[in-house]
C-alpha cells in the first residue's frame, strides 16, 4: 500500500507531468498559428492559388497549414497530391538507401556490375556513389534526346540513358555537376535491375507501405488519381464557353483547360507585396546578411535580391543549365500535363502530399527509423550525410554561405550529400540537415539534430530562381521551433 508520503510524491509528479504536457500543447498551438498566419501571408498576390506546409518533430506531427485552391473545386490540404518537380529526387534516393541498407545494392560497386548495358560509352567504372553525389558527369539531357516527349517513354529512356556517354560540362572549376533529368533513369532504371519489379512496386514495398504513404507518393501518377493533382491556376478547368458547342447534339463539349506554355517570370515587386515582405520573422536577418554581402542600401528588399541570398544567378553557367533541364528549349514538356503526370520520371515528375513527404524525411530525421522499424541502418545512414561536395556545382548556381561561427563567407556550394544537398538557410545553423527543393520552389528537408522534419508543395507559378517562399517558411520555422519548443 502506497504511503501518505509516496502518495504525496506522486502525486506530485503527475501534475508536474500534466503541467509540463499542458506548457508543450501551448507551445505547439502557438507554433501552428503562427504558420498559418505566415503561409496565408505567403500567398501575397496569388490567390487562389496556395499550397500545404507540414513540419514533423521526431514521430509526431508538430503543425501544418494550408491556404488555397488546388484545383478550381477543391482546397488545399496536407493530403493534397502535387506536382513537385526535384523534390522528388529525395524520395527516390531515400528508396535507393533502404536498398544499399538491406543488401541489394552498394555505393562503391560500378553500375554496371548490377546493368551490364549501362557500361557502355566509358561509364564502366561508374558507382552509385558517383550518380547521388552528382560527380558522374551523366548530366546533359540533349545528349540524350532533343525530344521533349521522348520522356514520357520510360523503357525508351532508360534504353537511352543506358547507351549514353558521359559529358563535360562548360563551367570551370566545379566539383559536380547537377543530373537534374538524367539521374532519375540512372537510379530508377538500376532499381528495377535489382529488383526485378517496377520502380513502382519496390517504392511501394520498400518504402511507401512502411511508412503508410502508399497512396500519396508517386512517379507516375495512377490514371484514377491523375485528376486529384494540384494544377496551376491558369490551367484549372475554365466555364464552358459558348462558342464551343457540338451543334449536331445541340450540347456544350466538355469544357476545355485553358494551357499556356509561358514559362513563370520574375514579377516587379508590389508595394504590398514589400509591405509583407517586411514584417517576416526572417526579413531583418535577411537585411543584416545583404548588408554583410552587398552594397549597402536604403531600399526595402525585392523578390530578387532575397531569392540572391540564397541563389546566385550571376555565376551560373546557362549552357550546362539548359543541358542538365531542358531537352528542347522550343518544345518544352509541360509536366502538368495528364500524359505527363502518368509518366515515369523520376527525377522531375514527382508527385506527392506534403504530408507523405514530411513523413519520409521524419524517418531520415531520426536516422533511418520510423516508430518501431529501422528502414536505413546506422552505418548507411552515416554515409548518406556526409558530405561529399564542398565546391560549386556547374548546374545549380548556390550562393555563397556566411558561416555561423565566422566572420567568413564560405565558397558556394550545394554541399552534395548522397542525394541530397543542403538546407538553403542564412539564418540558422543547420550544418548536418539536407533534403531536396523542386524546380518551382517545392521543398522537403529534415534537420536530425533538432530531429525536425519539413515540407512545402504548392500550385504557385513560380521557380526556385523566381520566389522567396520556401526560404522564407524554411527560416521561419527553424526560428520558431527554436523559440518554442527546444
Amino acid at each position: 500500500m502506497m504511503s501518505q508520503f509516496d502518495k504525496q510524491v506522486f502525486d506530485n509528479n503527475q501534475s508536474s507531468s500534466q503541467e509540463g504536457m499542458d506548457k508543450l500543447n501551448k507551445r505547439q498551438s502557438k507554433l501552428q498559428d503562427l504558420l498559418q498566419q505566415l503561409l496565408q501571408s505567403l500567398q501575397l498576390e496569388d490567390a487562389p492559388a496556395g499550397g500545404a506546409v507540414v513540419v514533423y518533430h521526431q514521430h509526431k506531427l508538430l503543425a501544418s497549414a494550408q491556404i488555397g485552391q488546388a484545383l478550381a473545386d477543391s482546397a488545399w490540404t496536407p493530403d493534397t497530391l502535387a506536382l513537385n518537380f526535384s523534390t522528388g529526387k529525395g524520395v527516390l534516393v531515400t528508396l535507393v538507401h533502404i536498398l544499399v541498407s538491406q543488401g541489394l545494392l552498394d555505393y562503391d560497386t560500378p553500375i554496371s556490375d548490377y546493368w551490364q548495358q549501362f557500361g557502355s560509352c566509358g561509364k564502366q567504372d561508374i558507382t552509385l556513389r558517383h550518380v547521388l553525389s552528382h560527380q558522374a558527369n551523366l548530366f546533359d539531357i540533349t545528349s540524350v534526346t532533343t525530344c521533349s516527349r521522348d520522356m514520357l517513354d520510360w523503357q525508351q529512356m532508360v534504353a537511352k540513358i543506358a547507351a549514353m556517354p558521359p559529358s563535360t560540362v562548360d563551367a570551370k572549376q566545379c566539383q559536380s555537376a547537377y543530373s537534374a533529368l538524367v539521374s532519375g533513369w540512372v537510379l530508377g532504371g538500376l532499381i528495377e535491375q535489382v529488383c526485378k519489379q517496377p520502380l513502382n512496386q519496390v517504392l511501394r514495398h520498400y518504402l511507401t507501405e512502411p511508412l503508410d504513404i502508399a497512396d500519396a507518393v508517386y512517379f507516375g501518377v495512377p490514371a484514377d488519381k491523375v485528376g486529384q493533382v494540384a494544377q496551376p491556376v491558369k490551367n484549372f478547368v475554365q466555364p464552358c464557353d459558348h462558342s464551343q458547342v457540338n451543334h449536331a447534339s445541340n450540347e456544350a463539349s466538355t469544357p476545355i483547360r485553358t494551357r499556356q506554355s509561358k514559362k513563370p517570370t520574375l514579377r516587379t515587386d508590389s508595394a504590398t507585396v514589400q509591405a509583407i515582405y517586411q514584417k517576416l520573422p526572417s526579413y531583418e536577418c535577411w537585411q543584416q546578411y545583404h548588408l554583410q554581402t552587398q552594397r549597402n542600401t536604403d531600399k526595402p528588399l525585392s523578390t530578387l535580391q532575397i531569392n540572391g541570398l540564397y541563389f546566385d544567378v550571376s555565376s551560373m553557367s546557362k549552357s550546362d543549365y539548359k543541358r542538365a533541364l531542358v531537352a528542347n528549349a522550343r518544345e518544352p514538356l509541360d509536366y502538368y500535363d495528364m500524359a505527363s503526370l502518368q509518366a515515369i520520371i523520376p527525377a522531375a515528375n514527382g508527385v506527392a502530399s506534403a504530408k507523405a513527404l514530411a513523413v519520409i524525411y521524419a524517418m531520415l530525421a531520426n536516422q533511418g527509423r520510423w516508430q518501431d522499424n529501422t528502414l536505413i541502418d546506422a552505418d548507411t545512414f552515416a554515409q548518406l550525410t556526409k558530405i561529399h561536395v564542398t565546391g560549386a556545382d556547374a548546374v545549380m548556381p548556390a550562393a555563397a554561405i556566411m558561416g555561423h561561427n565566422s566572420s567568413e563567407v564560405c565558397k558556394p556550394s550545394m554541399q552534395w550529400r548522397l542525394g541530397y544537398h543542403r538546407i538553403f538557410s542564412v539564418c540558422h545553423d543547420v550544418a548536418d540537415g539536407f533534403g531536396h527543393m523542386g524546380y518551382n520552389g517545392s521543398v522537403a528537408w529534415c534537420e536530425p539534430r533538432r530531429q525536425l522534419a519539413f515540407a512545402f508543395v504548392h500550385n504557385f507559378d513560380t521557380t526556385m530562381l523566381t520566389d522567396i517562399r520556401q526560404f522564407a517558411l524554411t527560416e521561419a520555422v527553424l526560428q520558431w521551433f527554436d523559440e518554442l519548443m527546444v
